[in-house]
């Protein structure tokens, strides 16, 4: 496994004519970036999938790029300027791809977020200009299936797909990992298999999760059935779909305003109304000024802030009180409005805490580690006593701190000033929202997997690949039958050349052996001539007398 790794490093041989190539095109609300994969050919195990991995040039960097700003602001007002604006990510594309190789190299653009927000009219129009006009520029394998706007359930999908492969668990063939018994479809069939990993990501707007359901299970309500149709996604890996063994049904849910910076601006606004509220009552002006600030338990003790919204300003003033804070952040987790998803009543597959493995990426690491230095391994009671022990801190000594270079690199003033909020945060979505159990054992905060960052462009070539190896299979099966016709053939040329000799043989044996009997009956001939004329009596000749 170590040394796959490391060669996953190196530069990728273009010189090889055996390996193909992948061109994926992630457009995102605030810019596009195209990614190159490259694999060889498939081993010929229908149970195995392809062993895709990201292109590397000569200096042995990935072969990446990206434009700003997304393609929904270049080219929503005009969808004719879609092929122009893509146009150096797929010249960058075809300057890596080996030239023999482009007719063969498919080709996927994919649109998320910023796409998603566009009328249906425009999103059609700038995908039509895509599909119409980069044949025309571009000799890569690009259809019209191959360009699409993508739901926030497929991105999620696509990332699980990605992580679970670089972390080996689609490999079957090793029995060392922990396994899990798989139910497939309504027959009451399973298999055990080894077991895959789950993926929480909190970004700045939204959370994510994502993990497989091994068992289908049973609703309790027609309700609840519907939502979770509309969570769950079932889908083959395989090439074959007569194989299970590649059946996955994962569980994928995105909640918009769940985000660490979002979730921070709903608090704000949280403790605006209530101090606003509180301040109706005779004697009360809590915040007003900033003598008599709204004295915030999740912020730095000493840290002093306004929060203004909507023409009012809030002075505050941090206390360092992490377990207030947690407990202040409780009502947050119903949703910032009526009509987005809630996170505490939103419908959750179940999950065997017993038998299950979570990655946090996002803010779950940068919670854990730019400051608390305790990414990797997740322990509630650990990062409760980091977190309560920062917040504790004053101001003063934490910025001391920073500047004495005892945080992470990528620590920054902000994270100083937000980390108390969002440790806070991140518990009570981990702990109340998705009811992780406080002794959970298998949670680790990433930011890389193997040294490398993965993206859900690569879980999208998986997918979106996933029937290539019937290629190679077939070109197999042909190689084989073709092999075993000139084996047979061999043998029956062999057997029908000595049969044919032997047919020679036996036609100059008879032959030699009728030239033997005609010669016997010449001989016999004669003897009995010679014995007819011994037999004739000849006249003996008169003479004259005197």
């Amino acid at each position: 496994r170590y040394l796959s790794r490391v060669e996953e490093l190196t530069a990728t041989d273009t010189g090889d004519s055996a390996l193909n190539y992948g061109v994926v095109v992630d457009c995102g609300s605030s810019g596009s970036r195209v990614f190159v994969y490259f694999w060889p050919p498939h081993n010929g195990n229908p149970h195995d999938l392809l062993d895709i991995k990201q292109m590397r040039d000569r200096s042995s960097r990935p072969v990446v790029k990206k434009i700003k700003p997304g393609i929904s602001v270049a080219a929503a007002v005009a969808p004719e300027q879609a092929t122009p604006y893509l146009r150096p990510l797929l010249q960058f594309a075809a300057a890596h791809v080996p030239a023999q190789k482009h007719k063969e190299t498919p080709l996927y653009i994919l649109c998320t977020a910023g796409m998603r927000l566009l009328p249906e009219r425009q999103q059609a129009a700038i995908l039509e200009d895509l599909v119409r006009n980069v044949p025309l520029e571009f000799d890569f394998l690009f259809s019209k299936s191959h360009a699409e706007v993508i739901s926030g359930k497929q991105e999620g999908v696509y990332a699980w797909i990605g992580i679970n492969f670089v972390l080996g668990r689609f490999d079957h063939e090793d029995e060392e990992d922990a396994v899990v018994t798989v139910a497939l479809g309504d027959q009451g069939e399973s298999l055990i298999r080894k077991r895959t990993v789950g993926i929480l990501d909190m970004g700045g707007a939204s959370l994510q999760i994502a993990y497989e359901v091994p068992d289908s299970g049973a609703f309790s309500s027609p309700r609840q059935e519907e939502a979770a149709k509309s969570l769950l996604a079932e889908f083959n890996l395989g090439c074959d779909v007569q194989h299970t063994g590649h059946v996955y049904r994962v569980y994928v849910n995105t909640f918009l305003g769940f985000g660490g910076n979002f979730a921070r601006q709903r608090y704000e606004e949280l403790v605006l109304n209530q101090t606003y509220m509180h301040n109706r009552l005779p004697s009360q002006q809590t915040g007003l000024n900033p003598e008599t600030p709204f004295l915030d338990p999740c912020l730095p003790v000493g840290l002093e802030d306004t929060v203004a919204r909507g023409g009012q300003t809030l002075y505050v003033r941090g206390r360092g009180d992490w377990p207030a804070c947690v407990e202040l952040l409780q009502p947050l987790l119903a949703g910032p409005n009526s009509s987005q998803a809630s996170l505490a009543g939103a419908y959750k597959a179940p999950i065997d805490f017993g038998n299950s493995e979570f990655y946090g990426f996002s803010e779950f690491f940068y919670c854990t580690e730019d400051v608390l230095r305790l990414g990797g391994h997740y322990s509630a009671s650990t990062f409760t006593s980091a977190a309560q022990e920062y917040c504790s801190q004053r101001w003063e000594v934490l910025t001391q701190r920073f500047r004495g270079g005892l945080y992470s690199a990528h620590a920054d003033q902000h994270r100083l000033k937000y980390q108390c909020f969002k440790s806070a945060w991140m518990y009570q979505v981990l702990h109340q929202g998705f009811r992780f159990p406080l002794d959970y054992p298998s949670l680790r905060t990433a930011q890389l997997v193997y040294d490398r960052e993965v993206q859900w462009t690569l879980g999208a070539i998986l997918y979106k690949t996933r029937f290539l190896p019937l290629r190679d299979l077939r070109q197999e099966s042909i190689r084989q039958a073709h092999a075993s016709w000139l084996r047979l053939s061999f043998v029956y040329n062999h057997y029908l050349f000595f049969a044919c000799i032997l047919v020679v043989v036996l036609a100059i044996v008879l032959y030699l052996l009728r030239l033997r009997r005609i010669h016997h009956r010449q001989l016999r001939s004669a003897q009995l001539t010679l014995l007819w004329l011994d037999k004739v009596v000849v006249p003996p000749v008169q003479g004259h007398g005197p």
